[in-house]
């Protein structure tokens, strides 16, 4: 393999080879440094995908559960049982398919892989080491996509054992009888999701006084609700202290919404208070790259370092973790690079919770409009009224639509319901390409389909009445 390159991309999660790619079909020569086996980063192999195939695992084995004999689906020989090993299994063998597709790719597009840690010698220069073999790489420009790893809270040490991460959680051996999960946001709802519905008793303690904080409130509320109906114990504005290995159990401490303390026992902790920028063993300090007082790498508007030919992406950056943000700061960096003018709207990536009903937003929030001032009106409508909904039993949420009452402006769209990860996706083309609300209403929408219900919420936030079912 060479040693020299135009660029080289360390990490091969959504933005590490999104960013290879496109520059590789720019004309660059590429290489890519990833310090594990297999490529994919933490999105493949230990979060978005098998977190995806496991709750379209359970949500099938739930269905079943509660809703086969309303739709005259019987089961004969037999209680309905779940395989865990084939659970998880099934999980595996995606992985194992989506990584033997970023290999594919690599080759097709010519893109050297380099295994093993990267750490930079200076600006122009790195190493790589693989069981104590060390390579030197030289190249004109750099990405630094090296991701994120789980963070905790004081109190709680990950063990890995009892006290778990995400990771762990994906890859259990047999099923828990019981969870609790400290951290009511995305990995928390969505994790809590797929043990519940196969029957373990989890409890979720959070933080603050609603689940997703991060989101439009109405939306915590309503997934407050929906968990509920899966026997999720919610324990809202209440603060762990500690949790601890027993050998069989966990033990959780927390001070309730009231002050007072308690203690919960369960199977496993699991800890999913949020992700924090990885960037250990770089040696960014050898090229002189800066980073901020939270570990994030400094990158002004083109993603570039303090260093002009360094620069960083994804969750190692400021802003929100979600991948589909890195595979777009990837592409804009390698068109900067090949001397374009690419841009990111970042008030236009959507956000998307994957428990059922799934989550879905994009834009501003209630919250956030009237923090500052902004005039809006509100159009909202429940699934509940939609006939494509009411035949897929999937009625729970709604869409809500936020727009700006002088010249009709969309300011926010949040959805709560069924398919709501893609139905989003208009709404994200809408915005962009400032369409207003009556534009909106006025396109045409197949019926019956779940796109319907925005249809109808644009109608309500313009004045006028809903007109579909």
């Amino acid at each position: 393999m060479e040693t020299q390159y135009d660029l080289i991309v360390i990490g091969s999660g959504p933005g590490g080879y999104t960013g290879a790619i496109r520059a590789s079909q720019l004309g660059y020569k590429v290489a890519i440094i990833e310090k594990y086996d297999v490529l994919g980063g933490t999105c493949t192999n230990v979060g978005c995908i098998p977190a995806k195939a496991l709750l379209d695992s359970t949500e099938h084995f739930h269905q079943a559960k509660e809703q086969f004999t309303t739709h005259g689906i019987e089961l004969s020989g037999g209680e309905l049982k779940l395989n865990f090993t084939q659970f998880i299994k099934r999980k595996a063998e995606v992985i194992s398919s989506n990584v033997s597709g970023l290999n594919y790719l690599m080759k097709k597009n010519k893109i050297d892989v380099h295994v093993g840690r990267g750490s930079f010698l200076d600006s122009s220069r790195l190493s790589v080491t693989r069981d104590g073999k060390v390579t030197e790489l030289t190249a004109k420009y750099f990405i630094i996509a090296t991701g994120s790893k789980p963070s905790t809270i004081p109190g709680v040490v990950i063990d890995k054992d009892r006290i778990i991460t995400s990771t762990e959680a994906l890859s259990l051996t047999a099923q828990p009888k019981s969870m609790v999960i400290i951290g009511g946001g995305v990995i928390g709802v969505e994790l809590a999701s797929v043990y519940a519905r196969i029957g373990t008793e989890v409890t979720i303690i959070e933080y603050t006084d609603s689940l997703i904080p991060t989101m439009d409130r109405e939306l915590g509320k309503a997934l407050f609700k929906t968990l509920g109906k899966l026997n999720i114990k919610t324990l809202l504005s209440s603060k762990v202290q500690s949790a601890a290995n027993l050998g069989e159990q966990a033990a959780i401490r927390f001070l309730d919404n009231k002050g007072a303390e308690q203690e919960i026992f369960a199977d496993y902790c699991l800890v999913a208070v949020g992700r924090k920028a990885y960037t250990e063993g770089l040696n960014l300090e050898a090229a002189g790259v800066e980073t901020e007082k939270n570990g994030k790498v400094k990158v002004n508007a083109q993603l570039q370092t303090n260093v002009q030919n360094i620069y960083a992406i994804g969750d190692v950056i400021d802003g929100p973790m979600l991948a589909h943000k890195a595979e777009d700061e990837a592409v804009l960096v390698a068109e900067v690079i090949n001397g374009q003018k690419p841009h990111i709207n970042y008030n236009l990536i959507p956000s998307v919770v994957y428990t059922w009903p799934e989550v879905a937003s994009v834009g501003s929030t209630e919250e956030q409009l009237k923090a500052q001032g902004i005039a809006y009106q509100s159009g909202s409508f429940p699934y509940s009224a939609s006939g494509r909904a009411r035949a897929a039993m999937d009625t729970d949420g709604f869409v809500k639509v936020l727009v700006s009452p002088q010249y009709g402006e969309v300011l926010g769209v949040h959805i709560i319901g069924p398919r709501a990860a893609d139905v989003i996706a208009q709404s994200v083309v809408g915005m962009e390409y400032e369409v207003t609300a009556e534009d909106m209403y006025r396109i045409s929408y197949a019926h019956p389909t779940y796109s319907e219900a925005l249809k109808d919420a644009y109608l309500i936030a313009a004045g006028q009445g809903a007109i579909n079912i």
